[in-house]
């Protein structure tokens, strides 16, 4: 195996194998948010906390959908195995492209029920412990699956274009363009599961500023699965939501969980 390669696979496994266990996002990191016409999109895949991460590789065997979508035309992507950058397309067209990456399933084992607590408290599931001691679950020793669902806009030439509902199990739909429309009053976008609006959950915001200074700060939706996130210009931002059910009964699993990541920047004046 070539000596790149391996190290790639090596690294996404310490860190994939790791991550999800203290609440650690996952996104797709653009190098530039807005590209001239007729150049290239470069992203990365990033894991980690304070929308700051290790980077991914382009690994197949953990895809299940990579694309970039432009209106409701969509092109898969394919990379190769080791690739860091993961994404590298130089044919996109110009206009608003969504790049979209969803991940396979994978598992991890709470080994203690201190660890399972931070991360329902720390993604505002209330309820969640009540729930899982009435089905009768350990305090340790038991399994979440959980699937990555990130996006990513990126505006080509002048950027023109909307986000739309994509098909994600679970997704952040921005209802305005950040490269094109005014955002003095914020971005609204729309929290969807299983093509549904999901109403009174928490988005999480990271903010990140020119100097690389990172906010954060939480927000719930309103009853129609939206809300307005402020922002700034010159900055750049991801957004996390966490959908958290109970697995089916024939699985060795407990929980599954479901994360939705939306990133974007906003022009400086």
């Amino acid at each position: 195996m070539h000596y790149r390669l391996f190290c790639s696979i090596l690294c996404a496994g310490l860190t994939l194998g790791a991550a999800p266990l203290l609440s650690h996002e996952f996104w797709i990191e653009p190098e530039k948010y807005q590209v001239e016409s007729g150049g290239a999109v470069v992203a990365r895949l990033r894991n980690g906390q304070e929308f700051k991460g290790a980077e991914q590789p382009y690994l197949d065997h953990r895809i299940a959908r990579f694309e970039v979508m432009q209106g409701e035309a969509a092109s898969p992507y394919l990379g190769r195995m080791g690739d860091m950058p993961a994404f590298a397309g130089d044919t996109i067209q110009d206009g608003l492209a969504v790049l979209i990456h969803q991940t396979r399933p994978q598992t991890l084992t709470y080994d203690s029920w201190e660890e399972f607590q931070a991360f329902v408290d720390h993604k505002g599931f209330a309820g969640v412990p009540e729930a899982h001691q009435a089905r009768g679950l350990p305090d340790a020793g038991f399994a979440e699956q959980y699937t990555r669902y990130a996006k990513a806009l990126v505006a080509i030439g002048d950027g023109s274009g909307a986000d739309l509902s994509t098909g994600l199990e679970t997704e952040i739909i921005a209802l305005a363009n950040p490269y094109t429309d005014d955002m003095t009053a914020g971005l609204p976008i729309r929290l969807l599961y299983q093509g549904s609006p999901r109403p009174e959950a928490q988005v999480e915001v990271f903010a990140k500023a020119p100097d690389g200074a990172v906010t954060i700060s939480t927000q719930l939706t309103d009853a129609k699965g939206e809300t307005v996130v402020s922002v700034a210009p010159g900055n750049s931002y991801l957004l996390d939501a966490v959908v958290l059910r109970p697995a089916p009964d024939s699985k060795d699993y407990v929980w599954e969980s479901l994360w939705a990541a939306l990133t974007f920047a906003v022009p400086p004046r």
